[in-house]
């Protein structure tokens, strides 16, 4: 069987459901410098660039830098860079299944063995972006780290060391800057990348010129991502794909195909070189991108911690098992279109940007090719109940002074789903007579409260825990009966009638 290369390229035979590139789209220049080979950059970034490049838009190729010392680049070469991209899940109600043949990455470059070949890319006139995700950990400062290194140890100190180079070929020239878009899971990661080059800068006595330059004539973008992007198909969706085309490919990846990178920029010219954005509505440029932030977070990773205990404990494995009952999905869908969307709609956010993303969330549940365990949902259930869903309900009692029903009984569902007990070094829970693991840093906690108090008494004490909360949530009227009235049913086993 073939393997997907340049060479190969032209013998796969075109058929319904498959992007094919042409020769022409390999031999476009470099116009992006990417930190990281992982499957998110590719199935999002490098997505919507090969999607413009097709379309005869953005027209510039993706430089990769490998900076982990896992794994090598030989899959990469071996395939010229190109990969298949399976798109899988529900778009407006309807199936999707499109594979395309991404041509976006003309190279890998390993910074620990070819790091002065990325060096030489800064010499490229027409290098125009800077795409990373190198993890949260890796937007972090070094402060030993010395850009004159083979390779500097951190990322930033890599960026730095790029963007030095850059500035001594091209003699300081302004019109020789970069636009640089980090996508870690960080709010304000582009002014947290520029702070710690500017201060790692500083730190390795650069020069008045080079620090002017760097901070003035490049663009450090926050920016926001949001797609589920699962790595591999399935071996036996595999091996139906290679058999339907006849070819195989060692860096395919799959994803849902719900897309969102948002990047916040005020400069046209900004939005000039991030050109892309003009092909696909999933690229959003904006001045301010906390709309996009504050509708993930609430109506989508809110949703999913809302629900997350009260599916687990209704013996619900997956979420997309938990849509095909008709009481989850009325209990998903009600509590983001009539108690989440409402406290968010405002200034910023208009009552149908809610509900379209809503209805996204929706697709985005039901998707029958992700396997999305509600029991990893659960990790650190505590954290993400006070960030995701505290806020949500405050707001709520703000605006309305009455009990939010449905978010009550998430809440009833998250302290019952906590109930814990210490055994072989690991805070478990019981369903069903079989144990579960509760991974939370609140567990000690919470298995304490569970031998020393039980019902209303145990729900009133965890609601009045100020050190955790910040608030005495006990304080809100009628919340507290209303959560410990659905938490005796559910730990009575009765989940149906905690939803009433």
């Amino acid at each position: 069987m073939k393997k997907l290369s340049g060479d190969t390229l032209a013998t796969i035979q075109s058929q319904p459901g498959l992007s094919l590139p042409t020769a022409a789209l390999l031999n476009l220049p470099e116009k992006v410098l990417q930190f990281g080979t992982g499957v998110l950059l590719r199935g999002l970034p490098d997505y919507f660039i090969d999607k413009a490049n097709k379309q005869g838009i953005f027209n510039g190729r993706v430089v990769i830098v490998k900076s982990t010392s896992q794994g090598g680049t030989d899959a990469f070469a071996a395939q010229d860079g190109l990969f298949t991209h399976c798109i899988r899940g529900l778009q407006n109600g309807k199936k999707v299944e499109e594979d395309i043949i991404n041509a976006s990455v003309s190279r890998v470059l390993s910074a620990s063995d070819e790091w002065h070949e990325v060096l030489a890319c800064a010499s490229n006139p027409a290098m125009e972006v800077v795409i990373s995700n190198t993890t949260e950990v890796g937007i972090a400062l070094l402060k030993d780290d010395k850009i004159d290194a083979a390779p500097p140890k951190s990322f930033p100190g890599k960026l730095l060391a790029f963007l030095y180079k850059r500035f001594q070929v091209f003699n300081g020239d302004p019109s020789k800057g970069l636009v640089i878009v980090p996508t870690e899971l960080i709010v304000g990661n582009g002014e947290k990348l520029e702070s710690i080059l500017l201060e790692l800068a500083h730190l390795n006595s650069v020069g008045p010129s080079f620090m002017d330059w760097l901070e003035k004539s490049n663009h450090f973008c926050n920016s926001l991502v949001d797609r589920i992007v699962p790595g591999k198909l399935p071996a036996a969706d595999k091996t139906a794909f290679v058999e339907k085309y006849q070819y195989n490919d060692d860096l395919m990846i799959m994803s849902e195909p719900y897309s969102l990178w948002a990047i916040e920029a005020r400069n046209a010219a900004i939005k000039e070189k991030l050109s892309f954005y003009k092909t696909d509505k999933g690229v959003a440029i904006a001045p301010d991108i906390n709309k996009f932030r504050e509708l993930k977070l609430r109506l989508l990773n809110g949703t999913h911690t809302n629900t997350c205990g009260l599916a687990f404990l209704a013996g619900f494995g997956t979420v997309k098992q938990a849509m095909d009952d008709a009481q989850m999905e009325g209990f998903v869908r009600n509590l983001m279109l009539h108690e989440i969307a409402p406290t968010i709609v405002g200034n910023d956010i208009s009552e149908d940007d809610a509900k379209e993303f809503a209805e996204s969330v929706i697709d985005r549940f039901r998707n029958p090719f992700i396997e999305h365990q509600w029991l990893s949902i659960t990790v650190q259930y505590s954290g993400k109940m006070k960030m995701r869903n505290l806020p949500t309900l405050l707001k709520h009692y703000e605006k309305y002074s009455e009990v939010p029903q449905l978010m009550s009984l998430g809440f009833a569902a998250y302290i019952a789903f906590m109930q814990v007990s210490l055994t072989d070094g690991k805070y478990t829970g019981t369903l069903n007579g079989r144990p579960y693991i509760v991974q939370d840093d609140r567990a000690e906690w919470f298995a304490n409260l569970y031998s020393n108090a039980s019902g209303s008494t145990l729900v009133e004490t965890v609601l009045k825990d100020q050190a955790f909360w910040e608030t005495d949530l006990s304080l809100l009227p009628g919340f507290a009966k209303a959560v410990s009235d659905k938490y005796l049913s559910i730990v009575k086993g009765d989940i149906r009638a905690a939803h009433r």
